[in-house]
């Protein structure tokens, strides 16, 4: 691969951009390579090429000479003894901020590396939102790193790979730069699969040599009949990138022989109308395929892609894909919002450049919703590249939408105070559950009604992340409400069994001391920890009267006859920080004495306590304030209950012979039932009271060890 020189760079910045600051760009140079003098990267290249190769895919990309100069210096910062202030003396604020943005944050070493992935990536949107050009300096820099992986170790390879594909190929692809997003999911491809990789590589190779005369035979027709027509029209062959067949592939659980449009044969023309003459002329010589027909231009991609696709049945009964459009829209196609990006006038930002920032706009919305890094980042890889629909407002307005989405998603892709108040909604004119699924093409129309508002439940089919973060916004802020409600409650009933007035107390200066005191930041955080149960409203009003101290009377409560020993049921748990709580082992998961565990404050119900692996922990943990953590006290007095399934194969004495070993451990057996099936299998389900996880361990030890058994497995419901 012969090396880019500064020159070339030059010469390409020249070639559209006449009048360029060429000068700042020799003088970014030439400092890159003072501050990257004697670094070397793992290949034994010197380091001063990775600035020189992302400089040119920048100039290659036909952006301005500072987001140039910042590619030269992007990594300066983080990687030498340069600092940001030298950065802006020396070449101007709008280049130091550019590079600031592509310095990672400083390394804490108490965070793990897919934390510190989280918050670099959180901090780069953030600079994003202020200048775009960020992260099109960002996916420079991952393309040329992703073009010289083979050095690194093939674990960094597969995790580098992979953090390409789920984040910055989609983030490509929605700012509309399709040259990058083809390229960088054929190299993740090709570390994350290499033997699929070439296997494809190799076959593609094999095939296209056998098409090549029949597509340039196509070729050679479509021109002469544009001719023939008067149409100005380029007539190329487009070969399918290697990612894209093997999704195909993947997706539609096809072999590779049977996939015939590797090659799509694209036209590029002069005008909009001429696109869809072309169209017809195509039709009109060729049977379309039905249900293949797309049209981009009348419904644009929400990347602003504009196409017609169009599959026809060509010559000896072969599929041909064709795409037709103008010189604007391939420009668009090929760079996306690099294509239009005028830095040089300065001129306002357009309504199509608009429509493209809509999604970036969004992201800024979610960065502010989602204050946890790691959260944020999953939000957004669920969102990059998902299988779109195109429905209809009654306006007759086209809405993008994941596959799958309901109309509470599109209430909300309207508006959140839409999404609020949705209670049904209407598709091509009837009345669907607020769960139905949308189809492309649907007319959808939200019922809304003042006064209402969102469900957890909606949580469980909602596809959008707007959706999503939007619901967990709301249920966040009312459980925040309540809890301020139900804390103040509590602490009113307190003050006046320590004869203190409540309304005097709230508005007076030692309160929002003692909240402090007790590491809240205000009086409604107090109130919200006393509503949580994470505070003592006993001990506030203590603070406040500390010669009045109301010493309360223990709880004498009738035995119950389902009563436990004392120490049973929570196993004796303790709860960091607070004393005297209600706690119960949750029954999705029946955590056992031992078991990594975590706690979960309840309404009224005290503490639940879920195994940390429990399938209801995830539907939990967006609503961080309310877990606590829990361990586990003096237990050996208890009984667990705990299921257990064991598969065996089906044969005579077996469900005694597991039993007897169950009884043999002292593992009381409460319940069993046993299956069999048609493969001559038995299932056997078994509810034991045990007491801690090192005996429910010895217990699934010894029954694998019983002739028959095939495995033993413990139960979680979620």
């Amino acid at each position: 691969m012969s090396v880019i020189r500064l020159e070339d760079i030059v010469e390409r910045i020249q070639s559209y951009h006449p009048d360029a600051d060429v000068d700042l760009l020799r003088r970014a140079y030439i400092f890159s390579a003072k501050a990257h003098q004697g670094q070397v990267r793992l290949s034994g290249e010197s380091y001063l090429i990775h600035p020189i190769e992302v400089a040119a895919i920048l100039a290659s990309l036909k952006l301005d000479v500072a987001t140039v100069a910042a590619g030269l210096l992007h990594d300066t910062i983080e990687d030498t003894t340069s600092t940001q202030e030298e950065i802006k003396s020396l070449f101007g604020e709008e280049v130091g901020m550019l590079v600031d943005g592509m310095t990672k944050l400083s390394r804490m070493e108490l965070q793990s590396r897919e934390q510190r992935e989280a918050d670099n990536f959180r901090k780069m949107i953030v600079a994003m939102a202020k200048d775009i050009r960020v992260i099109l300096i960002k996916l420079a820099d991952r393309l040329h790193n992703m073009r010289t992986l083979k050095s690194l170790s093939p674990e960094k390879q597969r995790r580098i790979a992979q953090e390409t594909l789920d984040i910055y190929a989609p983030l490509a692809n929605r700012l509309g730069i399709s040259k990058i997003k083809i390229e960088l999911e054929d190299l993740s491809f090709m570390y994350l699969n290499p033997e699929a990789y070439r296997d494809l590589v190799q076959k593609v190779s094999q095939r296209r040599i056998e098409r090549e005369s029949y597509i340039n035979e196509l070729m050679e027709t479509m021109r002469g009949q544009l001719a023939e027509q008067g149409y100005q029209g380029e007539v190329k062959g487009r070969p399918k990138h290697f990612f894209s067949i093997y999704q195909k592939m993947q997706k539609q659980g096809i072999a590779f022989e049977d996939i015939y449009d590797l090659i799509a044969i694209r036209i590029i023309t002069d005008t909009k109308a001429n696109c869809y003459a072309i169209l017809g002329l195509i039709h009109s010589l060729w049977t379309p395929v039905p249900g293949r027909f797309k049209d981009f231009i009348g419904v644009p991609k929400s990347n602003l892609y504009q196409s017609l696709h169009t599959t026809v049945i060509g010559p000896k009964g072969e599929r041909v894909e064709f795409q037709i459009r103008t010189d604007e829209m391939h420009r668009l196609a090929e760079e996306g919002i690099a294509a239009h990006w005028r830095y040089k006038e300065k001129s306002p930002v357009s309504q199509r450049e608009e429509q493209q920032f809509a999604w970036l706009r969004q992201l800024m919305e979610w960065q502010r919703d989602l204050p946890d890094a790691k959260e944020f980042m999953d939000t957004v890889k669920g969102d990059l590249f998902p299988e779109v629909i195109y429905v209809f407002t009654p306006r007759g307005d086209v809405r993008e939408l994941p596959q799958g989405s309901t109309p509470v998603d599109f209430a909300y892709s309207i508006h959140t105070d839409i999404g609020h108040a949705c209670v049904g909604g209407k598709v091509n004119g009837k009345i669907v559950p607020l769960k139905h699924q949308l189809r492309n093409g649907d007319k959808v129309e939200v019922v809304t009604q003042t006064g209402h508002t969102p469900s957890r439940d909606w949580l469980k089919f909602v596809k959008t992340s707007k959706a999503r973060t939007r619901i967990k916004a709301w249920l966040k802020i009312e459980e925040r409400r309540r809890s301020i409600l139900l804390g103040r409650e509590l602490l009113e009933k307190e003050l006046r069994k320590h004869d203190l007035n409540p309304t005097k107390v709230l508005k007076s200066d030692e309160l929002p001391q003692i909240a402090i005191e007790l590491s809240q930041n205000t009086i409604d955080d107090l109130l919200a920890a006393i509503g949580y149960g994470k505070v003592s409203p006993h001990m506030v009003a203590n603070k406040l009267a500390p010669d009045k101290q109301h010493v309360e009377p223990p709880v004498k409560k009738p035995p119950s006859k389902h009563a436990k020993p004392a120490g049973d049921g929570s196993g004796g748990m303790k709860i960091s920080g607070m004393d005297n709580m209600m706690i119960h082992l949750s029954k999705c998961c029946n955590p056992v004495p031992g078991d990594q565990v975590v706690g979960f404050i309840t309404r009224g119900r005290g503490v639940s306590v879920h195994t940390a692996d429990c399938p209801n922990v995830g539907e939990l943990t967006f609503d961080k304030d309310r877990l606590v953590d829990v361990t586990w006290g003096d237990f050996h007095t208890s009984a667990h209950a705990v299921k257990i399934t064991v598969r065996t194969i089906d044969k005579p004495g077996l469900l005694a012979s597991v039993s007897s070993t169950i009884s043999a451990l002292e593992a009381n057996i409460t319940h069993a039932e046993a299956t069999t099936d048609e493969n001559k299998g038995a299932t056997l389900n078994f509810t034991l009271d045990i007491k801690d996880v090192e005996h429910l361990n010895k217990v699934i030890k010894n029954i694998e060890g019983i002739k028959g058994v095939i495995d033993v497995k413990r139960v979680k419901t979620g």
